[in-house]
């Protein structure tokens, strides 16, 4: 092997000790590419990476990120979530698992007004999981729905992995966020069916709320709150959504118009305060920082690796595994699915998936298909012990009761779940490719 490629080898496993030894991932990316890079070729490294760097820092694409984030942000401070949990959850009170089902319709609503798995959970975390757990919910399930419901954000478009992706894999966003639409809603009428079926298997782990407490709302009144606090975060979303899908506006414009939404929301619903935009405005720019300092750091060590000859190992490797193009791809979703047992989306979107693409791109196959089998592969990793940050979210607003153990019982058939749409995604292409395909993206 030549000595380039052991520098290679040697440059992945330095950044995973550094990882483990609790170094933080921006900084892991740029020592291991700026050493590695600088003992493989010398000096010529850094006349590569300004305009590297200068590219990642100008992407217009991009810029729809931190708008997002902001949105997503001033959503969740404006008190959405906890409006729509209340008056969904009453709404479908009278079934058995309907909070259950009240949380999940939520994290569609939150996911694609937001796009911020944090926020969800959290959120929805602090508000409904010691309540239902109160009326008689099983803690492992309602924990479960609860980690699983907030990660609908990663894969419902607008997603900042959508967004990412599209700019790894050159697709335009709206692509994406036409493709990842179908597969998204899949999803969660998987997520309904399973909670549907516990209700007739097992009733007392998801009891319907008590007929005493839901005879305080009529019809006639459930009825206004559901048109006054479902109707305009739907109202945004369509106009979101719908711009950039419909190509009426770039991602970035779409993005913006969110952003000043989600502000016209705050204040219609009396939430708007200089203390609430504050934290937002700050919340979002540290967020954007880090989103934006790996994605920086990513530079050095993407080049340094394909400058030692890392492509050629990768492409050696996957060469060597049987069944053609579909276990190429196979293997591809079980790698990625093991890495997200230790690793975040954003480190494995630009750290591994890079490293794998090539492969991909030379094979001809559509990248928008694999976009979306790779967001809803990074969404388990969320949800996969030990280091799901949706089960770290969750148990730092749980009450003290629910135990890690709950939790991560909680979360192994929404797991399983997961595993069937991506199946489902896989086995037939048309999920995700007909909404693309029809409205001539």
């Amino acid at each position: 092997m030549p000595f380039t490629e052991i520098l290679a080898l040697c440059m992945i496993g330095a950044f995973f000790v550094l990882l483990i030894a609790g170094i933080p991932v921006a900084v892991c990316l740029g020592v291991t590419g700026f050493v590695f890079g600088y003992f493989g070729f010398g000096p010529m490294l850094f006349t590569l990476m300004p305009a590297r760097i200068f590219g990642v820092v100008t992407n217009y694409t991009l810029l729809a990120l931190p708008l997002f984030i902001f949105m997503g942000i001033m959503l969740e401070k404006s008190r959405m979530a906890e409006d729509l949990l209340e008056v969904i959850g009453l709404a479908m009170g009278g079934l058995r698992g309907g909070m259950a089902l009240a949380i999940i319709l939520v994290g569609v609503l939150m996911g694609a007004a937001s796009g911020v798995v944090g926020a969800t959970v959290v959120t929805v975390g602090l508000i409904a999981l010691g309540p239902i757990i109160n009326r008689g919910y099983d803690a492992g399930v309602a924990s479960g729905v609860i980690c699983a419901s907030g990660t609908l954000g990663q894969i419902i478009p607008p997603s900042l992995v959508l967004i990412l992706l599209a700019d790894i894999m050159g697709e335009s966003v709206g692509t994406l966020f036409a493709a990842a639409l179908i597969p998204g809603l899949m999803l969660a009428g998987l997520f309904v069916t399973y909670v549907l079926l516990l209700g007739v298997m097992r009733p007392a782990a998801v009891p319907a709320i008590p007929s005493e407490e839901r005879a305080n709302y009529s019809r006639r009144d459930l009825a206004g709150k559901l048109v006054k606090v479902v109707l305009p975060p739907l109202v945004l979303i369509f106009l979101v959504l719908g711009s950039i899908i419909g190509g009426v506006a770039a991602p970035t414009e779409a993005a913006s118009m969110g952003a000043f939404g989600s502000i016209v929301l705050a204040a219609l619903a009396g939430r708007l305060s200089y203390t609430v935009l504050r934290d937002t405005v700050r919340a979002a720019f540290v967020t954007s920082a880090m989103v934006f300092l790996i994605l920086i750091f990513a530079q050095p060590f993407g080049l340094a690796f394909r400058g030692l000859g890392g492509e050629r190992l990768v492409h050696d490797a996957f060469g060597a595994v049987p069944g053609g193009f579909e276990g190429q791809l196979l293997f591809l979703m079980l790698l990625l699915f093991v890495l997200g047992f230790f690793l975040e989306w954003i480190e494995i979107s630009y750290i591994a998936l890079p490293l794998f693409l090539p492969v991909f791109l030379a094979s001809g196959a559509d990248m928008a298909w694999i976009a979306i089998l790779v967001a809803m592969n990074l969404q388990t990793s969320f949800l996969t012990p030990p280091f799901g940050w949706a089960l770290f979210f969750l148990k730092g607003v749980a009450p003290p009761s629910v135990t890690t153990a709950q939790i991560y019982r909680g979360v192994v058939p929404f797991i399983g779940l997961q595993g069937i749409a991506l199946a489902l995604v896989f086995l037939f292409p048309g999920l995700a490719l007909w909404l693309p395909a029809t409205i001539g993206w």
